[in-house]
């Protein structure tokens, strides 16, 4: 086999730089007004994609992003690792005792919320013109695939949603985190069953195969993932190192560290988890446990300082046990995000782990390879579609019936579970931002060319702007919610919590 020849190795470092110089610094340029830095990442893509400079400059954007295959799959290939990465810390994060503890009214919650979206997603698809559905895709396909990107919700946008606006302590934030887990472990299984079908068909048979590799999948995470992950982490040296102090709860439950460019406890400081500020308080209300994270990289435990340096062994055996969830479900004719998320739920839910000395992959993943992700992702993104009347109206009745589908879903399931008007409501609001976990979802239609370009543009549209519009949202109807006594004592034990989702929008 010939080696990558040195124009294709020239190309593919000049792609890399220029779409990680704009990608981090139009992600810092939104969230300094507030604004997801996934949002300037994916505008990192759009700007020198077709949108922008493949139209005011044709022959510069012909060169560095050459139509050819094989030198944009060396640009995807970068992106599929960032995202398994990136989707394998989220699961690193879940918070599944809460899921656990409040799972009834969770999944009441989510499965309203799901149905509803997911059952206009399809209708949809069924009924919008041919011209927006992909050549040669099937069309209840594309409708499914719809559907799934219309009823996903994004945890990371959720959590720091709720940081931002010190909500984490509130049972309406608990309920919306919960219930975004459940959305999250269903969307991933959804979405790998579409994606079987569309590469395999939608004969029964076809289809069946996809949902029993699922419930395998899960089976084989409770039976063997879990001593597996136990031996990982005994493995890569992750296990919690005595403090010294014995008795002080603190020190176990010791803060994570901070990105040096975030400063906001999470991988992703602008759509992160709950986290300590410099005074050693959570930005949530008191933490009387957790202290700050300094320049030098220590974390302050209470009473004294210890260092939060990363295990590179850890590391290494992270990303391996990451990558090989990844291929099983791949194996499996599954999409591989969905083995490294189960990998990350598994990993984060022994009892033993460390999530600190896991620091060095997580400044890795979210300072390097999901902003290329969401770059490369931004380069498919063609708003001169939107030109396009047919296109515009479509995306217009996607967009509204995808935050109706939401919050009315919510909204009853919320009310079925004995909830008030209002905390339905900022269920309902919550749960609306889609953010990453619906761009992923468009990107895979699109690279199994179920999504044309311009619908692949629309859903990624919505994914934006429903991430955009839920604070409003929740600020209004949280007004009208009363903050009981029981959520101030958790207000004030929030610092004994792990973060609940890293980067991502």
């Amino acid at each position: 086999m010939a080696p990558l020849s040195h124009h294709s190795l020239l190309v593919f470092l000049l792609q890399l730089t220029v779409l990680l110089a704009l990608a981090v610094g139009l992600g810092r340029l939104v969230a300094r007004i507030g604004l997801p830095s996934v949002v300037g990442e994916l505008l990192a893509g759009v700007l020198v994609g077709p949108s922008l400079l493949g139209s005011a400059a044709p022959d510069l954007a012909g060169w560095l992003l050459p139509a050819e295959p094989d030198q944009m799959h060396l640009l995807d290939a970068v992106g599929q690792i960032g995202v398994i990465l990136l989707v394998g810390l989220t699961g690193l994060e879940m918070d599944m005792r809460m899921v656990r503890r409040r799972g009834a009214t969770a999944a009441r919650i989510s499965i309203a919320g799901l149905l509803l979206p997911v059952g206009l997603g399809v209708g949809a698809g069924l009924l919008v013109p041919d011209s927006l559905v992909a050549d040669g895709a099937d069309r209840s396909t594309f409708a499914l695939f719809l559907g799934v990107a219309m009823g996903v919700s994004a945890i990371p946008v959720a959590a720091k949603i709720l940081l931002d606006m010190r909500m984490l302590h509130r049972n309406v934030g608990q309920l919306i985190l919960a219930s975004a887990t459940v959305d999250d472990a269903v969307g991933w299984s959804l979405l790998s069953v579409v994606s079987a079908m569309a590469t395999t068909g939608v004969r029964g048979g076809d289809i069946a195969w996809p949902v029993l590799s699922v419930l395998g999948v899960i089976v084989f995470a409770l039976v063997l993932g879990r001593p597996l992950a136990r031996l990982a982490v005994a493995l890569g040296g992750l296990a919690h190192q005595p403090t010294g102090e014995t008795g002080d709860a603190g020190a176990r439950a010791a803060a994570k560290p901070v990105a040096p460019e975030d400063g906001a406890g999470s991988p992703r400081a602008s759509e992160a988890g709950p986290a300590p500020t410099a005074g050693g308080a959570s930005a949530a209300g008191p933490a009387p446990t957790v202290g700050a994270v300094g320049a030098a990289g220590l974390v302050e435990t209470g009473r004294r300082a210890v260092p939060a340096s990363g295990s590179p062994s850890g590391v290494a055996v992270v990303v391996l046990f990451v990558f090989a969830a990844a291929a099983g479900t791949h194996a499996l004719r599954l999409e591989a995000i969905l083995g490294a998320f189960v990998a990350g739920i598994l990993l984060g839910s022994t009892p033993t782990i460390d999530l600190r000395r896991l620091e060095p992959l997580r400044l890795v993943v979210v300072g390097v390879l999901a902003p290329i992700f969401f770059a490369s992702a931004g380069l498919r993104i063609d708003l001169t579609a939107l030109a396009e009347a047919e296109v515009a109206i479509a995306g217009i009745i996607i967009l509204a019936l995808a935050i109706f589908g939401k919050f009315a879903g919510a909204y009853i399931g919320a009310r079925i579970s004995r909830l008030g008007h209002w905390e339905a409501l900022s269920l309902g609001a919550g749960l609306n931002a889609r953010g990453v976990i619906e761009i992923v979802v468009a990107g895979t239609g699109l690279r199994l060319g179920v999504l044309s370009t311009a619908m692949y543009t629309v859903i990624v549209l919505v994914a934006i702007v429903t991430s955009i519009m839920t604070p409003p949202i929740l600020r209004a109807t949280m007004r009208r919610v009363e903050q009981t006594a029981e959520e101030q004592l958790r207000e004030l034990d929030l610092a004994d919590r792990r973060s609940f989702a890293p980067g991502g929008v």
